[in-house]
């Protein structure tokens, strides 16, 4: 299974035009992204609002994860602040994997942000979370929060900016996308033989367990005539069919 580490901001004193700071919009996007991972089966790890960027980077760098997400929001220097709008996706340069992942997401933000030509990628060595990290990093800066358009399209966007993001992982770990659904405990119908769960929501792709009628399984998400599951500690998608 994929892993990254999630990294939402912890900077309490930047505050949004709208209200709020960018420590706390930032958790709540991660809450709405943290679904979208489970359904995706993605496993993460996240920081807390009372680390730093450099315990979030010396936690990141204690696991061993595929991926570093940093989750922020921008603002502009004082003589321009407020006229500035965009979400710019940081990678270090010479991470060829970190560059791959940030274009990912980058198109996925390109499809909600209200003015696609402002959404960037930009390579640095300035930001300690880029730099620093020994997994690839990619840092979202989502859109700036001094500006008061981009603000109010951060915070009524919450889930969409979550979406987009899974969706951009999910094309980075090429795999699936499955929407996530409220979990819930379903029930193994089957007339005779087993239930497949395989890796990926089609018949041809490996299956990674069984599960006899009766068996309870997990469902964290859905794509089309598949149920994302839990079996156990095994993850994998279950066709609808045979769950109830």
């Amino acid at each position: 299974m994929p892993s990254i580490y999630l990294s939402p901001s912890t900077q309490e004193s930047n505050i949004y035009i709208t209200g709020g700071s960018e420590e706390h919009w930032m958790n709540l996007l991660a809450d709405e992204l943290e679904p979208y991972l489970r359904a995706n089966h993605i496993n993460f790890e996240r920081n807390t609002p009372q680390m730093t960027a450099a315990s979030s980077i010396r936690a990141s760098n204690a696991g061993n994860f595929q991926l570093h997400l940093g989750l922020h929001s921008n603002a502009a220097p004082p003589n321009r602040s407020g006229q500035v709008r965009g979400s710019d996706i940081y990678y270090y340069p010479s991470s060829v994997k970190g560059q791959r992942a940030a274009n990912f997401v980058a198109d996925r933000i390109r499809e909600i942000y209200p003015i696609p030509d402002l959404v960037r990628t930009i390579p640095t060595t300035s930001i300690g979370e880029v730099r620093q990290p020994k997994a690839p990093s990619v840092f979202v800066e989502i859109a700036y929060h001094d500006n008061l358009e981009d603000a109010t399209w951060i915070t009524e966007n919450l889930n969409a900016i979550a979406a987009a993001i899974a969706q951009g992982l999910v094309d980075y770990f090429g795999t699936t996308f499955a929407w996530p659904i409220t979990p819930r405990i379903g029930t193994v119908v089957l007339t005779n033989g087993s239930m497949n769960i395989r890796s990926e929501p089609n018949t041809s792709s490996t299956i990674v367990a069984t599960a006899a009628d009766g068996d309870q399984i997990l469902i964290v998400g859905e794509i089309g005539d598949w149920y994302s599951v839990e079996f156990g500690n095994i993850p994998g998608f279950a066709s609808k069919a045979f769950i109830r």
